[in-house]
């Protein structure tokens, strides 16, 4: 029995509750939460007992939207009962409790760094909510100490769980559109544009606290997208502003919040991956809340064919639904791979499969591996606008491209 204790209780762990209840409800039973943590007692008693604590928080999105910040309220009760769950305020406390064996870190990305650092010193798995750190030397340093700990360590990245994203993965792999030559996707202005407080979390939009605006906070799933489709991300050249310095929020209670970011609000990226294919990628929260997008985003070319979203296109202009057709001839062995148990909540995906590979003693499929890479493909669109250059995100993993990253390093005394 694996023993899970969580660090963060803010609007995103609804979202993980509910993958790991369709685990219950599955018949996994190889787990239990069994702390919670929060600097507040009051955020960890939410989640607690459906019918005690406090009032849950409203979604900040519309839960039509499908959003996990917009999942509904769900509770560990929910879950089992048969367990004591504890609750904390302190996640050094936590993990020196005895009552956990591995840690989900939910927490805001200034802490992944350190919260990781304490639950895989003490001999901890860990599920880190992504981006994975809040800079690249941030994560290579808690990857260093899960290996020496010999430790199961995931990042929560959960685009390349979702339906169409195995799809576009699978057609691009077995060459449904042929050699892959370039892509397109992301969305400028929409649901926080102009100038609205990205859901509600002012740190969102602080550099020592995000480490990146958008490029960071949606860069890294962007990055995951395009690896896990169109191959290794090799260089980028970006540009990035910060168009809406003023961020606002009114809460129901009329209490007006007024911040001041200095992270960016917008980036266009060139990406070349080690293919040699390209991609445009691009993100916006300033403009206007009506988004501008290309029609049918993601769009993925190759030699013999296009995916524009779920609809595939062949060279002679045949159309067809992707989906439909990654259904019908994926291998067995692929449909249990990409959905065990018949799985589709992508959360519930990654849960188990991290879940299985602390079971075989291995890496789960969205590794700190992967979740390093994603993190420095991110990166180097801030690096690149740093830099006024062309930039390797091979560079950037080293640490010779950092001089965007090196206040937040030095903030952190995360020095070599």
């Amino acid at each position: 029995m694996i023993r899970i204790g969580i660090v963060g209780c803010g609007r995103i762990l609804n979202a993980h509750l509910q993958g790991y209840l369709r685990l219950r409800e599955a018949g996994i039973d190889s787990f239990r939460i069994t702390a919670l943590c929060a600097r507040n007692r009051a955020d960890a008693q939410m989640f607690h007992t459906r019918g005690e604590g406090p009032t849950p928080r409203p979604p900040v999105v519309d839960p039509a939207s499908g959003d996990p910040l917009a999942a509904p309220h769900t509770y560990v009760s929910d879950l089992h009962n048969d367990v004591e769950v504890g609750i904390y305020t302190d996640y050094r406390d936590m993990i020196a409790s005895g009552t956990v064996d591995a840690v989900n870190d939910f927490t805001t990305l200034a802490l992944h760094h350190q919260v990781g650092a304490e639950a895989l010193t003490a001999g901890m798995h860990l599920l880190t909510q992504k981006p994975l750190a809040i800079t690249v030397r941030a994560a290579q340093g808690l990857l260093s100490l899960a290996t020496s700990t010999n430790r199961t360590f995931g990042v929560f990245e959960n685009i390349r769980q979702m339906e169409l994203v195995r799809a576009q993965h699978w057609a691009v792999a077995t060459g449904l559109i042929g050699v892959p030559q370039f892509a397109s996707m992301g969305v400028l202005g929409g649901l926080w544009s102009p100038n609205k407080i990205v859901a509600e979390t002012p740190w969102r939009h602080d550099k020592m606290r995000a480490g990146g605006g958008g490029s960071i906070d949606i860069g890294v799933h962007q990055m995951d997208w395009l690896r896990y489709v169109m191959g290794e991300v090799e260089s980028v050249s970006a540009m990035t502003g910060i168009y809406a310095p003023e961020r606002t929020h009114v809460y129901a209670d009329g209490e007006y919040v007024s911040i001041i970011a200095d992270v960016d609000d917008t980036y266009m990226a060139t990406v070349r991956f080690a293919s040699q294919a390209m991609a445009q990628v691009s993100w916006s929260w300033a403009g206007i809340p009506q988004t501008v997008m290309t029609e049918g985003m993601p769009v993925f070319v190759g030699s013999e064919g296009m995916i524009r979203n779920d609809r595939i296109v062949s060279r002679s202009g045949h159309e067809s639904s992707l989906l439909a057709v990654f259904h019908a001839h994926m291998t067995e062995s692929q449909r249990t791979q990409w959905f065990p148990l018949g799985l589709r909540d992508a959360a519930a995906i990654s849960q188990y499969d991290w879940l299985c590979a602390i079971a075989r003693m291995g890496q789960p499929e969205t590794s700190a591996h992967e979740g390093i890479r994603d993190l420095a493909a991110a990166y180097a669109i801030l690096e690149s606008q740093h830099s006024g250059r062309h930039v390797r995100v091979a560079d950037v993993l080293s640490g010779e491209v950092s001089g965007y990253q090196d206040p937040i390093n030095q903030k952190y005394g995360l020095t070599r």
